[in-house]
């Protein structure tokens, strides 16, 4: 039977969390962000085999995280995408659009 794993974690550990995720042979499979009354909640999803594992954490509203861009290559969409809807700061982004890989009527707009 396929599992659904969320994994509780801190900003501050992102990277070696995902590293670990890496090393297992896990893919990525989506980012997503969505707003809470004091910031964002992120998860990280990854999947092996049948099994999805969803690294997950909040922030405040101007806490700065880093990219997995240099792990998954392919998240800097992901990344682009979180910081132009939602104006999550995301560092070190590999190809890091600068607020522009969508263009809205209102920037950030579900700050």
């Amino acid at each position: 039977m396929p599992e659904n794993i969320i994994i509780p974690i801190s900003s501050e550990v992102l990277l070696e969390e995902v590293q670990k995720m890496k090393g297992s042979g896990c893919r990525l499979v989506q980012i997503c962000a969505t707003r809470i009354p004091d910031g964002y909640e992120l998860s990280y999803s990854f999947g092996k085999d049948f099994d999805l594992y969803t690294l997950r954490f909040n922030i405040g509203e101007e806490v700065t995280i880093p990219s997995i861009s240099g792990i998954y290559a392919p998240s800097f969409l992901y990344e682009n995408e979180i910081h132009d809807l939602f104006g999550v700061p995301i560092e070190m982004i590999s190809l890091d659009y600068k607020g522009n890989l969508y263009r809205t009527e209102k920037k950030t707009p579900f700050k």
